[in-house]
């Protein structure tokens, strides 16, 4: 009995021995698996700390001019940036050299990135590849300091355009605050222009990529192989309403004068052109010295990145006499028959307010064809303020436009109640009226506004809001979807607007009208000059005008500061843009951008009913 229980404990000591063994030799070939077959993996592993979301940027969306010629596109670009919290200091002064960067301004970038710690922060944008390169070679020597592929925009016109495309800039403080979620301090933002109004369309939809990063915040892998990762979506293009050529012309035809040019088509509210001098080159604003270019142009006295198109209070001068007429016949105090006697001057509260000539007896067909004052002081007094107010707000005068262009003011069209506030009461208003009666006095309006006003006046009364944009190709559909404006047809007899309209034809046609200047082959145009005065220097030219007389498809508005007489000087710049216009084959030459900008390379893309 006792030798067969001994014989049972040598059996199960030897099976015991036996499983222990087996169980060793699993946990050694495990182990041998664990760290020479797959140790290096493991090791990498090891290493890793986090997944890390990295933004992938979309391109931005391009733009294209009326007849599909490219004018706004991007090309590559390569940005330096760090984030705080994976960063080693002590790594600066080398970083430092290697970016070609003075150390305290790496260290003051630094600071100013602080409270966004676990944002990746700019440090130079556009690098040149040399420092690409040398910051390739050290990677794994800086911590927290990565390269982004990004892009800059390329502008292919010899035109600026730069108040109607308008800038991008850094994403700043104030803009994290109130744009939303969207933006990092290492992105891109409209400031002005449609850059800033289709902000939301051309900035596309940002893309996820996953990856691994080590303890230093340096990537090691992408994770699952990319299959995470959410595809960014380009931007949309913009198909805008502008001629290169005519925007071209009108730059040029500028020259240095300070003031604008704003041309549409009146059939539907398209700009057509848009001008406001003095303007800059919008290509600085894509490289790094970005900040030091625009200082300098704020700092300018001459005021390049003031928009003058739709940003000043410029009184209109005689421009503005189409509205009192329209203003009196409508409310019965004229007819076209009616007849003021103009001596050279008018005489009220023994002040003597001239005219530019003795005129005779004159209907209102011919006070405009001669842009007599005297005329104008009249009905300007018995229109008054509040029919004058009536009939400029029907016109959009005091208002916003409405124009896709970040960053219009509404000029200032006086009220009676504003003029209380003022203090100005009964006898004294109606002084008032004798200069408002001519576009004089507390009144001012922008180029935009008078372009749309002269507009109006072609198409027999309609206001359509002014437009750059007139379609924008969606990427992500693959289709093109037109943009819906407004308009207003406003409550005018078209019987008196013909009678203004024959006076404008009279002041380009017929002798005697003071824009005779005006003359393109084969085409009537149809004007009004305009005088401003100026308490702060020379007089303001103005001229606006409309073509074909019969049907029109162009009109604009020039405006020059202290240019003087209209006749003078804004009237053969519209001559100018208006024979381009007509005959562009006359200015479509090898000298011309026009012909030399790259054509779009999309097959026509499917048009959105």
């Amino acid at each position: 009995m006792l030798q067969e229980t001994t014989d049972h404990l040598d059996r199960a000591g030897k099976i015991l021995r036996i499983a222990i063994v087996a169980v060793l030799g699993v946990f050694i070939v495990r182990l041998m698996y664990l760290q020479v077959i797959r140790g290096a993996e493991y090791l990498q592993r090891s290493e890793t700390q986090a997944i890390k979301q990295r933004a992938r940027i979309p391109s931005r969306g391009c733009m294209y001019d009326r007849n599909g010629v490219m004018i706004v596109r991007n090309e590559p670009a390569f940005t330096i940036t760090l984030t705080p919290s994976d960063i080693d200091t002590t790594t600066f002064p080398f970083l430092a050299r290697l970016l070609q960067m003075p150390l305290e301004q790496l260290r003051t970038i630094y600071a100013r990135a602080l409270p966004y710690r676990f944002q990746e922060v700019p440090i130079v944008r556009d690098a040149p590849l040399s420092i690409v390169a040398a910051i390739e070679e050290h990677y794994a020597e800086l911590p927290g300091i990565e390269i982004r592929t990004d892009v800059k925009r390329r502008y292919l016109l010899r035109a600026h355009a730069s108040h109607l495309f308008g800038y991008r800039a850094m994403v700043d403080e104030r803009d994290l605050a109130t744009k939303g979620d969207y933006y990092t301090l290492n992105d891109y933002i409209g400031k002005t222009g449609i850059e800033a109004a289709y902000e939301p369309f051309l900035r596309g939809r940002k893309g996820v990529q996953f990856v691994a990063v080590n303890a230093a915040g340096q990537p090691i892998e992408r994770f699952n192989n990319g299959r995470s990762d959410i595809a960014a979506i380009e931007g949309a293009d913009l198909y805008l309403s502008m001629d290169a050529l005519l925007q071209e012309v009108a730059e040029e035809q500028m020259g240095n004068d300070h003031g604008a040019v704003v041309v549409l088509d009146p059939r539907n509210g398209e700009v057509l052109a848009f001008v406001s001098k003095p303007d800059y080159d919008l290509h600085p604003m894509e490289t790094p010295a970005a900040g030091e270019y625009f200082a300098q142009l704020a700092r300018d006295p001459n005021k390049p990145l003031f928009n003058r198109a739709m940003q000043t209070q410029y009184p209109p001068g005689s421009t503005w006499k189409m509205l009192v007429a329209l203003a009196a016949l409508h409310e019965g105090m004229i007819d076209e028959r009616t007849t003021i006697h103009c001596p050279g001057s008018f005489t009220y509260g023994g002040r003597s307010f001239k005219c530019h000539g003795a005129h005779g007896t004159v209907d209102v067909r011919r006070a405009i064809q001669v842009s007599c004052n005297v005329f104008f002081y009249r009905l300007g007094q018995r229109i008054g303020i509040d029919n004058l107010y009536k009939y400029g707000t029907m016109f959009g005068f005091g208002q916003l436009t409405g124009i896709d262009i970040a960053g219009e003011k509404p000029g200032l069209l006086p009220s009676r109640a504003w003029f209380a506030r003022r203090g100005v009461t009964g006898s004294l208003l109606d002084g008032r009226m004798v200069n408002l009666g001519i576009g004089q006095g507390e009144l001012g309006v922008t180029p935009l506004q008078m372009a749309v006003y002269a507009a109006a006046l072609a198409n027999g009364g309609t206001l359509y809001q002014p437009h750059v944009v007139r379609a924008i190709y969606n990427k992500e559909t693959g289709r093109m979807e037109k943009v819906a404006y407004g308009s207003v047809k406003l409550p005018l007899d078209p019987r008196y607007v013909r009678v203004v309209q024959e006076g404008m034809y009279a002041v380009c046609n017929v002798p005697g009208g003071t824009a005779t200047n005006v003359r393109v082959d084969g085409v009537a145009v149809c004007g009004k000059t305009g005088t401003a005065q100026n308490p702060h220097g020379k007089d303001h030219s103005w001229f606006i005008c409309y073509a074909p007389a019969e049907h029109p498809t162009i009109a604009m508005c020039v405006m020059v500061e202290n240019a003087g007489f209209g006749a003078t000087r804004a009237a053969p710049i519209a001559r100018a843009i208006l024979d381009a216009y007509f005959h562009p084959e006359r200015y479509r030459d090898s000298s011309s951008a026009v012909s030399s900008v790259a054509r779009a390379q999309l097959p026509p893309p499917r048009l959105m009913q």
